[in-house]
């Protein structure tokens, strides 16, 4: 995850610069608004980054909350304490949400900024503010964001060597073995059919 949400962190960071850029290249090209191209690229990159930023703030929603939950389950399954790893789960959850809960409205906000400046009804100055702050939040937020994922992956790594740990003091294979003994009547039924044998 810690790859993938960095190679979304560059996309988005990526996706508000040319939004801006194209913003005021829109602003300071001559001739009525809604005429240019470079608005309607302008409006439709931002409308896109919108959605984009939503998309990839709710991701890191999902991250924690399934990945606490499946720590927590595990915690209470092999009877481990609630510290340490369950515990920085949750505060890990409670100082990610809400960075990426202000990027998210900061990135609404300065969409509807927009839509107000191009029915003239908002200044051009609010949601060229609100541009700049939803790029500043979103830098502020992903930072936040990927060191609490990579040190999530370190928990979720470190619960998994307990987990093995456990295992083979009571005498049981590790999840890795395991996992291949229920792979290979799966793989055993696939042979079959393939053969045309049914099982």
């Amino acid at each position: 995850m810690t790859q993938t949400f960095r190679g979304l962190a560059v996309f988005v960071t990526v996706a508000i610069l040319l939004t801006l850029g194209v913003g005021f290249w829109s602003f300071f090209t001559p001739g009525p608004r809604m005429d240019k191209d470079a608005f309607i690229i302008h409006f439709v990159l931002g409308l896109s980054t919108s959605i984009i930023i939503l998309f990839v703030h709710c991701l890191i929603f999902i991250y924690f909350l399934g990945t606490g939950r499946w720590v927590k389950e595990v915690t209470l399954a092999y009877r481990m304490p609630d510290e340490p790893w369950h515990k920085q789960t949750r505060e890990l959850k409670r100082q990610t949400f809400p960075p990426a809960l202000y990027s998210m409205l900061i990135g609404i906000a300065a969409s509807a900024a927009g839509a107000g400046a191009q029915l003239q009804a908002w200044p051009w100055y609010v949601h060229m503010t609100l541009g700049f702050l939803t790029l500043a939040i979103n830098l502020w937020a992903f930072r936040l964001e990927l060191r609490n994922v990579t040190t999530n992956a370190r928990i979720i790594d470190e619960v998994m060597m307990e987990v093995d740990r456990i295992r083979a003091a009571s005498g049981l294979n590790t999840n890795e073995e395991a996992l291949r003994e229920d792979e290979t009547p799966i793989a055993n039924i696939k042979e079959m059919r393939q053969s045309g044998k049914t099982p």
